[in-house]
């Protein structure tokens, strides 16, 4: 199921990635891509307490997202902060592993999985 997450985040940032914009103006996508960073986020903290040995697997995965996007200004700091939000929740919550950190691992990883496919299948060239 992770490999098939990161496939379609994969996938997504491709297809997303468009030349700079002369006006950094907001994307009609905007909003599921701070969900999907603040997902990333969470799954970044998560995996790691919970013994996965990804390293930095996840960051990474939000770098290619950014990498792809290339977004400027403000949508860029939205992205991050999105990012950043949903670590350091986690991090605020979960001190190691539970049996919650990994329900919402699995709820994490489905939902980036479909707001990545529901992108990709709208977005898409």
């Amino acid at each position: 199921m992770i490999k098939a997450f990161l496939a379609v985040v994969i996938l997504m940032s491709a297809c997303l990635a468009t030349p700079a914009r002369a006006q950094d103006a907001a994307a009609p996508f905007d909003g599921e891509l701070q969900r999907l960073a603040e997902i990333l986020g969470g799954l970044h903290y998560l995996r790691g307490i919970c013994g996965s040995n990804e390293g930095n697997k996840w960051r990474n995965e939000m770098q290619a997202l950014i990498d792809a996007e290339t977004p400027s200004g403000e949508r860029r700091t939205r992205m991050i902060a999105g990012f950043n939000r949903g670590y350091n929740g986690f991090q605020q919550t979960y001190r190691s592993c539970t049996p919650a950190a990994t329900v919402a691992i699995r709820r994490y990883i489905e939902e980036g999985s479909k707001i990545s496919r529901d992108l990709t299948a709208r977005y898409a060239n």
